[in-house]
């Protein structure tokens, strides 16, 4: 365990300096609002209220005179500064479509190749309370139901991050349920303070320049890890699974997407570093989670530093390492028992075992070009030996994107984004598919291999208030990493409401 630590510490070490600002001046008077370190302009388009970004930063920077600047609250009614309680909600709806498209052959797991159309629907209440100026608790309120074109196999990058995944090909309860459930604890470590904005997941309006936080309860680790700017948001910003989040890094969730854990972060004024530990799912892709952590659970780990060091722009570097403890199979004792005549097919099922581990690391960028366009990417690894268990079959990741407000032009509200994926899985994996194996996203029955290439573009404009209607176009290379299967491509329309 240490030394799995120990290369993501040594990386950042290597890559923190790059973005360190100028340390403050010692003996500086105490207690002041600080100038908050400047953000992107862009960040005034981050999330608005899906994902928030992680750490909690300072409000953004009016945009320059000659364009007028984009609201980074846009709701359907105002929410308080000052009153200790938060409510807000949101609405979202999604169509997505595809033409048929050619497959010289179709598996139990397979994306459908005739011509198809499917809508999802996510609607979320989230409320919180601030006990005190350093304590917040929060319950949020959720119903999805819709299970995406496909029932969500068929894709490593799967083209709606809204689908409700079957289990073991039953659909979930499309009952309401708790989707976030937990507590915040602010710990200051300096009287030096600055201004923050007020969120679903965040509720005090200033906080200490250095700080420990710490949340445990029901949560999303994809709310505080890996979090992007400019690609982490479903709700207004791109749709596919590896484009939303690093498709290597198979983070700990039950089949919504939620895990009980703790996470304690400590944030300075350029760098934070967090730390989560949270429950796995007791089968993959499983809906029940495993409450004995001596055999099962998930550790996460993100250094992230801040600046402006390439031509004075804003930028951010993120790096994360994982390791999970399940009751996971392995590809090569499933291949082996296919080949002794002992399963009919390679079974993963068959080779589960309690304490069997999974690793993997991340690389999650942003950097502001101009006032108007940034770029961001990720970059991922897991070791891929045993078997794929929370979020997608995906094994190495490769992400580069372009992100736009509509301020160049004169619409502040909308935003646009295009990215490129590549998603590759490694030899064992690979083998097993050939063979016949089935995961829980994949398995054609067969497989000519070849990395899944995604291209996704959106247009979101903003229409009146809360109100958003966006467009949105994929199109996919090998599906599945199956060379006899694809093109396809899929158009979306969404609707979204803040309210």
């Amino acid at each position: 365990m240490r030394y799995f630590l120990t290369i993501p510490v040594l990386l950042a070490t290597a890559a923190i300096p790059v973005y360190a600002q100028s340390a403050p001046l010692p003996n500086a008077p105490a207690p002041v609002i600080a100038a908050a370190p400047a953000v992107p302009a862009l960040a005034a388009f981050q999330q608005s209220g899906a994902v928030p970004q992680s750490p909690q930063t300072p409000a953004p920077q009016p945009a320059p005179a000659a364009e007028p600047a984009a609201d980074p609250a846009l709701t359907m009614f105002p929410h308080s500064n000052t009153t200790r309680y938060w409510i807000s909600g949101q609405a979202n709806i999604i169509l997505q479509w595809h033409p048929s498209f050619p497959a010289k052959y179709s598996g139990p797991n397979s994306l459908t190749a005739w011509a198809q159309s499917a809508t999802t629907h996510v609607l979320t209440l989230y409320t919180g309370y601030e006990l005190s100026s350093t304590t917040e608790v929060f319950a949020d309120l959720e119903d999805a139901t819709g299970n995406g074109i496909g029932n969500a196999d068929g894709l490593a990058g799967y083209v709606n991050l809204d689908s409700v995944r079957l289990v073991q090909g039953v659909a979930l309860s499309k009952a309401p349920y708790i989707a976030r459930f937990m507590l915040r604890q602010i710990i200051p470590l300096t009287q030096e303070r600055f201004e923050a904005d007020r969120d679903e997941l965040h509720l005090a309006t200033s906080l200490p320049a250095r700080r420990f936080e710490f949340r445990v309860g029901k949560l999303d680790l994809t709310d505080f890890f890996d979090v992007n700017t400019w690609g982490s948001d479903s709700h207004l910003q791109f749709l596919n699974w590896t484009a939303d989040n690093n498709g290597a890094w198979d983070y700990a969730a039950d089949t919504r997407g939620y895990t009980d854990g703790a996470i304690l972060e400590y944030d300075d004024k350029w760098w934070s570093a967090r730390f989560g530990e949270a429950l796995m799912p007791k089968v993959a892709n499983g809906q029940y989670l495993d409450a004995d952590i001596a055999r099962a659970r998930a550790e996460n780990f993100e250094l992230e530093a801040r600046g402006k060091r390439i031509a004075h722009r804003d930028g951010t570097v993120r790096l994360l390492s994982y390791l999970n403890h399940a009751n996971m199979g392995n590809y090569e004792e499933s291949i082996a028992g296919y080949l002794d005549h002992r399963t009919a097919t390679p079974d993963i099922t068959a080779t589960r075992q309690q304490g069997r581990h999974k690793y993997g690391f991340g690389l999650n960028f942003e950097q502001e070009i101009t006032p108007h366009v940034g770029i961001f990417g990720r970059l991922g690894w897991s070791d891929g030996r045993n078997e794929s268990f929370a979020y997608t079959e995906d094994d190495r990741t490769l992400e580069l994107g372009g992100f736009a407000p509509g301020s160049s032009w004169h619409r502040p509200n909308d935003r646009a984004g295009v990215a490129l994926v590549g998603n590759g899985i490694v030899a064992a994996h690979q083998q097993y598919l050939a063979l016949g194996g089935l995961g829980f996203v994949l398995g054609d029955g067969g497989l000519t291999y070849g990395h899944e290439k995604i291209v996704e573009s959106f247009y979101t404009a903003h229409l009146w208030r809360g109100l958003f209607a966006s467009y949105d176009f994929q199109h996919i290379d090998d599906p599945g990493y199956n060379q006899a299967r694809g093109p396809v491509a899929v158009s979306g329309i969404r609707c979204h409401v803040d309210f």
